[in-house]
């Protein structure tokens, strides 16, 4: 592993953790070169699918990127690391029992939002208004509307 301070390619793992859910392993190390210490995480690579852009490009599922949306979807509310994360699981897990090849971009983010919806209502709309690129106010309040109209079914049951 190469060392982040110095870049030297050797190293000694001082200690490893797996996760609770046992889906990712944890390693404390030490450069054999600076002495300095740095966290890795491991974890399996799995089968994701290709994500097709909106202009036909493909790139990989990229989870840091799907990460720093939903982040910044999740600014200033009540919702911990532990529930983001948890969202990436099932929206990666939702990919994974697909089964398919490529996905499109426009895919994903409905399943993050649909994911968001259920976790907290304001990440919600602020992920929907980047997404779906809101062009006037209108748009914005139908979607809102609809929200509210859903929350009041399932209040009246």
């Amino acid at each position: 592993m190469k060392c982040p301070f110095c870049g030297f390619l050797e190293d000694k793992v001082i200690d490893s953790r797996v996760s609770q859910d046992g889906d990712v392993t944890r390693r404390r190390r030490e450069c054999l070169k600076c002495e300095k210490r740095f966290t890795t995480y491991e974890r399996v690579e799995e089968a994701l699918p290709l994500v097709v852009k909106k202009d036909g490009r493909r790139e990989p599922f990229d989870r840091m990127k799907m990460l720093a949306g939903i982040q910044k979807a999740c600014e200033k509310r009540p919702v911990s690391i532990e529930q983001i994360e948890t969202v990436i699981k099932r929206v990666e897990q939702r990919f994974q029992d697909l089964g398919e090849k490529e996905v499109t971009s426009s895919k994903v983010g409905e399943v993050v939002m649909d994911e968001l919806k259920k976790l907290d209502e304001v990440a919600y709309v602020r992920f929907a208004s980047v997404y779906r690129e809101f062009r006037d106010i209108n748009e914005f309040m139908k979607e809102l509307k609809e929200l509210l109209d859903v929350r009041k079914i399932k209040n009246e049951k």
